[in-house]
């Protein structure tokens, strides 16, 4: 018996000594420390030619959460009382990814449209239709047998500073979130040293298309490279070396220094609302309680009340004089409500929101069940003959609903074109078919080609210029088009069946409305090492 516990013992020491040395992994979990390439040299020879940079840990951008990604049940699971049948059940893997706090406010949409009024003014003909075309819609308030002087306060009163915006397209949305990837990268280049902290107060440097992007950064374009700390920029990078070819070679692979911001996809909302991850045991989520089911308070001063801003029935946004269920007849502060498990704020009540996601009834989880996105868009940058990159000198306009121009791209930028477009793909159109569109002969690669048989829109400019939308007078069978996205989330307008995150609505992509608004989102570059806590 000695001899076989002995044995026993030797065993297992010999096998820890081999998973302890074995020649399987790198040092720390993968990492670089025993690392050489192929071709001989050390990772960031300060002699070679290629650099990676310093590796360094992400750190979350100001007003952003971290969501730490995983696999869940998308979709409804309880009875579709609706009968909408497009949002069943089904399991999907989400990436780690950053999600906005809050929506964005007025505040920070006018620090939006205030920079494109200082950039590029409208008493430039060049820039006429920029800064208007950006504007939320205040219209959106105005209601034919209601009073509401919200159209005149609501976006530009200081008392509505920190209140979700509103009368904010897709369109326009998305322009913003553009904006602020070139605004964020300026402002961390400006506190690295790398862009002086004074760039602003010489107007030759931000005056049109002389304006700061990140793209122009990244490829060292001569109307940024002359504001660059090169010495500063080395020091950030740990490009260590006086060759400035090389330098300039390697900037783009070095210079991600805050993620692009977006709007987040429809699987990525719902999983942020959901928070699930705080409430499990080991790999099991407890519940996936709809959030109406446990709205009210439950001790203290809120006992009783409802935690989030939604429309409690018939004639009832807030509740009664004295005795406020929600406190809130329209919107609310974005923080007046506390945050779901996450220190997320909004995301069942108050306005309903924007998602990347064009609209199609069914999610096609067959055909991609890891970050589920539909609106893949391929777009390149052009290039001269030259060899350098083409940037816009004359913006080019979409069209919004109410007849304003609402920019593609901001002159200085450079201009990319559609390589590949798959909003289509896999639903049920002639190229997603091996029967012509289930007999169907038109090629949906046309112009005419409309497989939902929905409204056309078409834009007429009147005697005065005014451009107005003409309405389609064809008979059509369904609103669903290319230019519809998904909109998640509950709203001050909506009722409590709205507010389960499961469910999902459709809106043009040019239209705006005072229900609806938006946050940002940014991928998460580390998806993380090791395994999570009980």
């Amino acid at each position: 018996m000695n001899k076989l516990k002995l044995f026993t013992l030797l065993t297992l020491g010999a096998s820890i000594l081999l998973v302890s040395c074995g020649g399987g992994g790198t040092k720390n979990g993968g990492g670089t420390k025993r690392f050489t390439s192929k071709t001989g040299w050390k990772p960031n020879d300060q002699k070679g030619w290629f650099f990676t940079g310093k590796q360094q840990k992400q750190k979350g951008w100001p007003g952003m959460v971290y969501v730490e990604g995983g696999t869940f049940t998308m979709g409804l699971v309880k009875d579709d009382v609706m009968h909408d049948w497009n949002n069943t059940p089904r399991r999907m893997q989400v990436s780690s990814f950053f999600i906005g706090e809050t929506e964005i406010t007025n505040y920070e949409y006018r620090e939006y449209v205030t920079w494109l009024k200082f950039v590029f003014p409208s008493s430039d003909p060049n820039f006429k239709d920029i800064y208007t075309g950006a504007l939320p819609d205040t219209l959106v308030w105005n209601n034919k047998l209601s009073r509401n002087d919200f159209a005149e306060t609501y976006f530009r009163s200081p008392e509505f500073d920190y209140y979700p915006v509103v009368g904010v397209s897709w369109l326009q949305a998305s322009r913003y979130c553009d904006w602020l990837t070139d605004r964020a990268n300026e402002k961390a280049l400006m506190e690295q040293g790398v862009i002086s902290k004074d760039f602003y107060s010489n107007d030759a440097n931000n005056q049109g298309a002389n304006s700061f992007s990140l793209d122009k950064f990244k490829a060292n374009d001569p109307e940024i490279e002359a504001y660059v700390n090169k010495q500063r920029l080395q020091q950030k990078t740990g490009i260590k070396t006086s060759n400035q070819r090389i330098a300039a070679a390697n900037r783009n692979a070095t210079a991600g220094i805050v993620e692009k911001f977006r709007l987040p996809t429809e699987v990525e909302w719902e999983f942020a609302a959901l928070g699930l991850q705080k409430d499990r045991e080991y790999n099991l989520y407890q519940n996936k309680k709809p959030e109406i089911e446990t709205l009210k308070g439950k001790k203290g001063r809120q006992r009783g009340m409802y935690l989030e801003n939604f429309k409690q029935g018939r004639g009832d946004y807030s509740g009664v004089a004295g005795w406020k269920n929600d406190g809130s007849p329209t919107t609310s502060d974005v923080k007046q409500y506390p945050s779901n498990n996450l220190g997320i704020y909004g995301m069942f009540g108050n306005v309903a929101e924007w998602t990347a996601d064009v609209y199609r009834p069914i999610i096609d989880d067959e055909a991609s069940d890891f970050n589920y996105y539909r609106g893949n868009v391929s777009r390149e940058v052009v290039k001269n003959a030259d060899g350098t990159f083409k940037k816009i000198e004359k913006p080019t306009y979409d069209t919004l609903a109410d007849g304003r121009a609402v920019y593609r791209g901001l002159p200085g930028q450079y201009e990319r074109v559609i390589v590949a477009d798959n909003k289509n793909f896999r639903d049920g159109d002639f190229q997603s078919s091996l029967d012509a569109g289930y007999g169907r002969g038109e090629d949906s690669t046309t112009v005419d080609y409309n497989m939902y048989n929905s409204k056309q829109k078409r834009f007429i400019v009147d005697g005065n210029g005014r451009v107005i939308l003409q309405k389609d007078p064809l008979s059509r069978t369904t609103r669903i088009t290319n230019e519809v996205r998904v909109i998640k989330g509950g709203s001050w307008l909506d009722g409590a069946y709205w507010l389960d995150p499961g469910q999902r609505r459709f809106r043009d992509e040019g239209k705006s409305f005072g229900w609806v608004g938006f946050r940002v989102a940014q991928d998460a570059k580390s998806t993380g090492k090791g395994r999570t806590k009980r």
